[in-house]
């Protein structure tokens, strides 16, 4: 246990910005599977993918401003960030290209 006035007001802060990194890293988490469903179910349907491009590419989109939130936040790392983005912008081209 801290016995310094300073050390217990930074288990204060520590635990709040614990719980806001938890938050922000979980909000990523969540819209990644939003995107891994949209990429499944685009997959997946008889009609083709072609049909699916649109909101596949909307979920990126929107998985990319996540990261690049939780990176300007410092909750994850630039170079994370940019290497993470890297792979789901190369899964999209892969089945979404041409």
């Amino acid at each position: 246990m801290a016995h310094h006035k300073s050390a217990k007001k930074r288990i204060k802060t520590d635990a709040k910005r614990r719980l806001r990194n938890r938050s922000v890293k979980s909000r990523v988490k969540t819209f990644i599977r939003y995107y891994d469903e949209a990429i499944t179910a685009a997959l997946e349907d008889e009609k083709g993918v072609d049909s699916h491009k649109e909101t596949v590419q909307k979920h990126l989109t929107n998985v990319i401003s996540e990261f690049q939130k939780a990176t300007t936040k410092g909750v994850i790392q630039r170079n994370t960030s940019g290497r993470r983005i890297g792979r789901l912008q190369l899964r999209f081209n892969k089945h979404f290209a041409g």
